[in-house]
């Protein structure tokens, strides 16, 4: 099959120039005099380009007050030339082996009281900026540009949409795989390829967890052969070429289930599923969410099953706030998008999930995915 051609354009320089206002505005509300943000999806959200993490320091540092500059190692400087620097009004710094590139930062800051490091910076730029800035109280960036990625722009909403339909395609094509006599892992390569075809970059995970090995929710592949009877669970995504991701699960069954439960134990999954989708509108908290499901699967007698968080924040990351958990009181905001995912997990036995991700409205809710969440026999 063709890979079919998705592609939402990168965000154009006045986004992310608001993107980098916003970002000093934040650190100015945190008492935090600077950002600095290594690599990656956060880098991604600011500048447009994720680049890449190596032993030479590469940062982005957004000061409170001030102009954003970037410093790139002068050989690696050729991989940010599609960053349109000069609309964004962000100086670039290059330097050469044998200069201290810890010590560029830390000229640029001048002498700041409390400097915000993002939170996958590498231990080796972390000690260096740590030791060259030493005078700085220095903390996480984490909970000041999570107040930003976690709120989605239409452009963002978009992506996502078209991610879940993307992945909503892979799904509907598991008849084509999932078949007795084969191994996990071979409808697992099978189902990755898909994921390209489809539209993604590549596959960033693909869980084919059968009969009791459906009973482990992070499951991967493994040679264990599909047999008839076997409950299937599916948790599959990966990135479109903007960086934004597909999450879905889906549970199957070749033929007649082999245990005699799964029928009645599918039909709670479902409803707290459904329950929890239903509970989510503005001023809802993360936490009520969670509960929406987890109340139901436990008075239904599965509560001890149900072993992990109803969601998870998705975008440029597959992982990222707002996580949907007991004891998380943020009130859901329009943009805000995550996954609803209960599930119930009878180790040694089989497993079942349903999850779909979904994007807060002014009103309500929107799911991104939507093949149905009846539990599908093959």
């Amino acid at each position: 099959m063709a890979r079919r051609s998705l592609h939402t354009p990168a965000p154009d320089a006045p986004a992310l120039r608001a993107r980098l206002d916003r970002a000093k505005r934040a650190a100015a509300a945190a008492d935090t005099d600077a950002l600095v943000i290594a690599p990656g999806s956060d880098l991604r959200y600011l500048i447009g380009q994720a680049g890449g993490s190596f032993e030479r320091l590469t940062a982005l540092v957004v000061p409170a007050e001030g102009t954003p500059a970037l410093v790139v190692p002068k050989l690696e400087a050729p991989g940010y030339a599609d960053v349109p620097t000069d609309a964004l009004g962000v100086e670039v710094h290059t330097w050469v082996d044998g200069e201290d590139a810890y010590r560029l930062v830390a000229g640029l800051l001048g002498k700041p009281g409390r400097v915000a490091v993002s939170d996958f910076t590498p231990a080796l730029h972390v000690l260096g900026l740590r030791e060259a800035i030493a005078g700085a109280d220095q903390v996480l960036a984490g909970p000041v540009v999570r107040e930003l990625r976690m709120r989605k722009d239409a452009a963002e909403i978009a992506s996502l949409r078209e991610a879940g339909a993307a992945i909503d395609r892979v799904h509907a094509r598991m008849d084509e795989w999932l078949k007795p006599g084969r191994t996990e892992a071979e409808v697992g390569a099978d189902i990755a390829a898909a994921i390209v075809e489809e539209g993604h970059t590549e596959a960033a995970f693909v869980i084919v967890g059968s009969g009791p090995n459906g009973a482990s929710p992070h499951h991967d592949v493994s040679d264990k052969v599909l047999e008839n009877g076997d409950v299937v669970v599916v948790d599959i995504g990966g990135p479109l070429p903007d960086g934004y991701n597909s999450d879905s699960t889906r549970t199957y069954v070749l033929g007649k289930p082999r245990d005699a439960d799964v029928a009645e134990t599918y039909a709670v999954l479902q409803r707290a599923q459904r329950a929890a989708v239903e509970a989510v509108r503005p001023g809802a908290t993360a936490e009520s969410i969670d509960a929406a499901a987890r109340d139901l699967i436990a008075d239904a007698g599965f509560g001890e099953y149900f072993i992990h968080r109803t969601g998870h924040g998705i975008g440029l990351d597959v992982h990222e706030e707002p996580y949907i958990i007991k004891g998380n009181a943020l009130p859901l905001e329009p943009g805000m998008a995550f996954s609803v995912e209960p599930g119930i997990y009878q180790s040694g036995r089989w497993g079942a999930r349903i999850e779909d991700i979904v994007v807060v409205t002014e009103t309500g809710v929107e799911a991104v995915n939507n093949r149905p969440h009846e539990l599908v026999v093959l």
